[in-house]
C-alpha cells in the first residue's frame, strides 16, 4: 500500500506577521476569518488584520461592533468600528441588531439573509459562502479561521465540530481563547508544526465520525502506537505536546486540540 500523502499544519497565524512578504508569496495560505456569536477572543484583530476575507455569521457582527473598541481600548471607537468592518454578514439574521446590521451595510458590507435555510447552521452557511467565494484565486491554499467557535452551549459547539466533517476538503480552524480545534483527515498523514510561543503543551486527538482501529504519533509525552481510540475507550486527552514537530496517521478522521498560551 502507497504511503499516503503528507498535510502540513501550523498556527502560525496567531504570530505578528513578518515585515514583509515571504518571496513565494503566490504560494501562501489565503485566509478568511469567520466571527461567531460569542465574545471575541483577544487575537481577533490580528486574525481580521491577516485575512483577505471576513464575514460574520448573524451575531457576529453584534461581536465585532461591540468587542472590537472594547479590544482596542487606546483607540477611537468610531474609527476602530470602521476600519474592523465585515466583508458580509451570513446568516438567518435572527441575532443581529438592526442598527448594527444598518451600520454595517452603510459601509458597503454585504447582507446575505438565509432565513430561508433552517437546516444549516450559521456556520456552514458562511463556510459555504466563503468556499464559494475564495479570497485566493481558488480553494487549494484557503485556511478558514472561526473565531468563536467553542464556548457557550454545547450544542452550538458539537454544531461547529460537525461542520469540520462536513467541509473535510477545506482547511477550518475552531478557535476561542483557550484552544484550537482542527481536522486530520485519514487520507493523509499530518505533520503538526508547534508554534510554542503561541500554544501548548497541553493536547488531545479524539476519533470523531467512527472508531479507530490504528492511531499512530510521533512528538508527544503519550505517544499512539497503532492504537484503537473509540467513545466509551481511550481517548488521548490531556496529552503533552514534547517535540517541534508531531506526527499523526490514523486510519480514522480525528480531531486535533491544542492549548493557546493567554499572552498571544
Amino acid at each position: 500500500m502507497p504511503p499516503l500523502p503528507t498535510m502540513t499544519h501550523s498556527s502560525s497565524f496567531l504570530l505578528p506577521p513578518p515585515p514583509a512578504p515571504p518571496a513565494d508569496a503566490e504560494d501562501a495560505v489565503s485566509y478568511a476569518v469567520v466571527v461567531l456569536n460569542q465574545r471575541l477572543p483577544r487575537f481577533a484583530p490580528l486574525l481580521w488584520t491577516r485575512a483577505q476575507l471576513r464575514v460574520c455569521a448573524d451575531g457576529g457582527a453584534n461581536r465585532v461592533f461591540d468587542g472590537m473598541p472594547e479590544l482596542l481600548p487606546a483607540e477611537d471607537p468610531d474609527e476602530v468600528r470602521a476600519r474592523y468592518k465585515p466583508d458580509a454578514i451570513e446568516g438567518d439574521m435572527d441575532s443581529v441588531r438592526p442598527e448594527v446590521k444598518e451600520y454595517y451595510s452603510s459601509l458597503g458590507t454585504q447582507i446575505i439573509d438565509d432565513s430561508h435555510d433552517q437546516d444549516t447552521t450559521d456556520l456552514n452557511k458562511c463556510i459555504s459562502f466563503i468556499t464559494r467565494n475564495p479570497p485566493g484565486p481558488d480553494n487549494s491554499n484557503l485556511c478558514i479561521l472561526v473565531l468563536g467557535a467553542l464556548g457557550g452551549r454545547f450544542d452550538h459547539e458539537m454544531g461547529n465540530i460537525n461542520v469540520l466533517h462536513r467541509f473535510s476538503n477545506t482547511r477550518i480552524i475552531l478557535l476561542s481563547d483557550d484552544s484550537s480545534i482542527f481536522l486530520l483527515p485519514k487520507t493523509h498523514s499530518h505533520e503538526i508544526h508547534i508554534e510554542r510561543s503561541v500554544e501548548g503543551p497541553h493536547c488531545g486527538l479524539i476519533p470523531m465520525g467512527a472508531p479507530s482501529s490504528s492511531s499512530t504519533t510521533t512528538g508527544l509525552r503519550w505517544n499512539l502506537d497503532n492504537t484503537s481510540m473509540n467513545f466509551g475507550g481511550l481517548l488521548s486527552t490531556s496529552n503533552i505536546v514534547e517535540d517541534e514537530i508531531v506526527t499523526v496517521t490514523s486510519d480514522s478522521d480525528l480531531i486535533w486540540t491544542i492549548s493557546l498560551r493567554k499572552h498571544t
